[in-house]
């Protein structure tokens, strides 16, 4: 696995920021909007478009500008109103920003709309407002986001802090007014059990707060002080801006993704597998590490490997195996092949006993691993950039049988060598970042952004970034 690449580029891409702009330079410019036959646009249309722009804030984009064409008053302009419509249809249907120039690496399908044809017939209709509103994504999801926006802004930002900071060190078995609220992050962040948490901080509560503090790189006391605080206070700016963001990334992706598919939520790491259109199934996954973090890609799985073997990155070969000695090899069942270090197959393998192969140029893949008490955390990113699944075993079963290759892949698992199993249709996988979840009740839930993704994005739609604590995760070991 090209692990440096990856590390070293989200480092790089960090640094690039500045080179963003301000939110008017990162609303999706078109290419040559002025066309030979230039639209004819009435005050009609005009109208319907300056309204649709006006109430931008429906997807989340109300710090952006769009031109001074978007005034109610500005004179009929044909060029300067294409321009306009353009722009702002390129936001809704793509994404007001660009994620391959915001992100090292991104190959995640984005949509492809003929926006020139489709502003082209809704002038002739006369409904370039609906139009407009049609490129949004239309799922509930995304309505459900929008309508949890705008009630936070209605709020005026909702800035004030959820949870009220003070001096006072809240210890286990006090009583506070403000326990409700910290249960209740506590349980969004998926730390504690959803139930009825009164004023008094019991002792669950404050397991669940060790374990926070642990991936958090804070001293796991229990005790909630200004450090904790501050990972538990999400205001409603907080929650407005990272909804916003989670929109602006379902705008990214294709309205109709394949019905057969696996989705990986990086940001959560929980893996979706879709067939025929349904969840089949969903598992807990390890992800990378804040420094070497996961891509967001797209790319499919196009067979099952029994028994793999692993050819050691050179990166993992220089920084944890060099100088190591014949002895640690030996006990971790190395040898050298043509001047690699490859770990051999067998249940202590890093890979464990299944690779889902996948095709793409940053050596990523899901696969099995000897170190299932990873499993058990809640913060799970700890990996090199591969994707861990739990129940590996179990799951390549379940997509052997989807597939029908099952009998294959139990005469393949039966032997102690590496064997492959072709699937006979190649099983797109998504690797997504979504750090806005829903609960049992549909509502959005605001989870934690482990590699701080966000904030890149939000500086583009024109937010305020802060310094949040990021998840501090110091697990190492030598798999992928």
């Amino acid at each position: 696995m090209r692990i440096g690449l990856i590390g070293s580029s989200l480092v790089a891409m960090s640094l690039m920021l500045s080179t963003c702009g301000s939110a008017e330079q990162n609303a999706a410019q078109p290419a040559n909007v002025t066309v030979p036959d230039q639209p004819q646009w009435s005050e009609a249309n005009a109208g319907q478009l300056r309204a649709a722009i006006a109430h931008r804030a429906t997807h989340g984009l109300d710090r952006m500008k769009f031109g001074s064409a978007a005034d109610p008053g500005a004179p009929l302009d044909d060029a300067k109103l294409t321009e306009l419509a353009l722009t702002y249809a390129g936001a809704l249907a793509r994404g007001a920003t660009d994620p391959s120039k915001l992100f090292a690496i991104y190959s995640l399908p984005r949509p492809q709309p003929d926006l020139r044809k489709g502003l082209a017939d809704a002038l002739k209709a006369g409904n370039v407002g609906a139009w407009i509103e049609s490129l949004a994504p239309q799922d509930d999801n995304y309505r459900k986001l929008s309508a949890a926006y705008l009630a936070l802004i209605k709020q005026g930002g909702g800035g004030a802090a959820a949870i009220s900071p003070t001096d006072t060190l809240l210890k286990p078995g006090m009583s506070d007014p403000r326990v409700p609220a910290i249960a209740a992050q506590l349980v969004a962040f998926g730390y504690l059990d959803a139930g009825t948490h009164g004023r008094r901080y019991t002792a669950a509560m404050a397991r669940a707060v060790q374990q926070m503090q642990a991936d958090y790189g804070i001293r796991p006391d229990g005790v909630i002080g200004g450090d904790t605080l501050q990972i538990l206070n999400l205001s409603g700016a907080d929650r407005a801006r990272a909804i916003a963001v989670n929109m602006e990334r379902m705008r990214w992706l294709q309205r109709d993704p394949p019905a057969t598919r696996i989705d990986v939520n990086i940001a959560a790491a929980r893996l979706t597998y879709w067939r025929d259109g349904e969840i089949a199934d969903t598992r807990k996954v390890v992800v990378g590490k804040p420094d070497t973090a996961t891509p967001q890609l797209g790319s499919p799985i196009v067979s099952l490997v029994a028994n793999p073997t692993w050819t050691i990155p050179r990166s993992i070969e220089r920084k944890e195996i060099a100088g190591k000695g014949a002895g640690y090899l030996r006990r971790h069942n190395m040898v050298w092949k043509n001047g690699r270090i490859v770990q051999q197959s067998g249940p202590d393998n890093s890979l464990g006993l299944v690779k889902f192969d996948m095709q793409n140029p940053h050596a990523i893949y899901l696969h099995d691993t000897p170190a299932k008490q990873l499993f058990d955390a809640i913060e799970r990113q700890r990996s090199h950039g591969c994707v861990r699944v739990d129940d590996a075993l179990g799951f390549a079963e379940m997509l052997a049988g989807d597939e029908g290759v099952l009998d294959q892949w139990q005469e393949a698992s039966a032997t102690d060598k590496e064997s492959f199993v072709k699937l006979p249709h190649a099983i797109p996988v998504r690797l997504l970042y979504q750090t806005v979840l829903f609960d049992a009740q549909g509502e959005p839930v605001t989870r934690s952004d482990p590699y701080g993704w966000n904030d890149r994005v939000a500086k583009a739609l024109g937010f305020d970034v802060g310094g949040g604590r990021r998840v501090m995760n110091s697990y190492t070991d030598i798999a992928p």
